[in-house]
């Protein structure tokens, strides 16, 4: 059978998602412990990278096993900053990432010292034109290829994008998060967007100058990445046609519904 299993984990002390030489991070660690509970080397696709130092609340892995392990007993073996909310069973096709219909991101910063702030949000030390970052931010519709927000020297075929939302919203008395929607995310994408908007509400970039940036398709042209600390992968949407129907017996590893709607 194939699972979908739905978790989330503080990247604060991992390399990033990915398993690579000689770096802890999220996947190994989810493998790890799958492969111990499972008595089997158990391996999981991603729904996508997220760097080191980013965080989720809600990423997306799919693994093939015989049956679905206990939720939680896999969280007991788990380290307590990753947590596996639920694991459902999908069709023997399903694809954590290439059957992903959209992506969110959320970036955090905070315009006023904050001791719990810490680690999940960048400090502003001015506070900037949100109003005209949300300008500059609603042109981004108008564009497909990002290329001057992507990372040098990737595997990717295309830099396209359709994103589908980009914006600031207040979520607190002196915190912002920029909230962006998209069907794919290029590597660094969102935080060379956010520190480039930022150029935008510090008045050192007008939204004629941002919008000339996309056109040129040159990462050099845009503003310096922002923080790893603020980014978090928030949601991933599928099709419904994907999941199927969940045992309902009374044992213990059977899957509860899950805490997060996957649509």
């Amino acid at each position: 059978m194939r699972y979908f299993l739905n978790l989330s984990y503080d990247g604060s002390a991992y390399h990033g998602w990915q398993t690579q030489p000689g770096a802890v991070t999220v996947q190994e660690t989810l493998e790890q412990a799958l492969s111990t509970l499972l008595r089997t080397p158990t391996a999981v696709t991603g729904a996508g990278r997220t760097d080191a130092g980013v965080h989720a609340r809600m990423m997306v892995a799919h693994m093939d096993a015989d049956a679905a392990p206990s939720v939680d007993r896999l969280n007991r073996l788990l380290p307590p900053d990753i947590v596996v909310h639920d694991i459902r069973p999908v069709r023997p096709d399903a694809h954590a990432r290439f059957d992903a219909l959209a992506r969110t991101y959320l970036y955090y910063v905070t315009t006023e010292k904050e001791c719990f702030a810490r680690g999940y949000a960048m400090r502003l030390y001015h506070e900037p034109d949100f109003e005209r970052m949300n300008e500059a931010a609603a042109r981004l519709f108008d564009y497909t290829d990002f290329t001057s927000f992507s990372k040098l020297h990737t595997d990717t075929k295309t830099n396209n994008c359709r994103i589908m939302h980009a914006a600031w919203e207040p979520v607190g008395d002196h915190r912002w998060a920029f909230r962006i929607t998209a069907d794919r995310f290029l590597r660094n994408m969102v935080r060379a967007v956010v520190g480039t908007l930022l150029e935008v509400g510090r008045g050192r970039m007008t939204v004629d100058d941002f919008c000339r940036v996309v056109e040129r398709r040159d990462r050099c042209s845009a503003g310096t990445s922002v923080l790893a600390c603020g980014l978090f992968l928030e949601r991933i949407d599928y099709p419904d046609t994907l999941f199927l129907p969940s045992p309902t017996d009374d044992d213990e590893d059977v899957n509860q519904p899950p805490t997060q709607n996957l649509q």
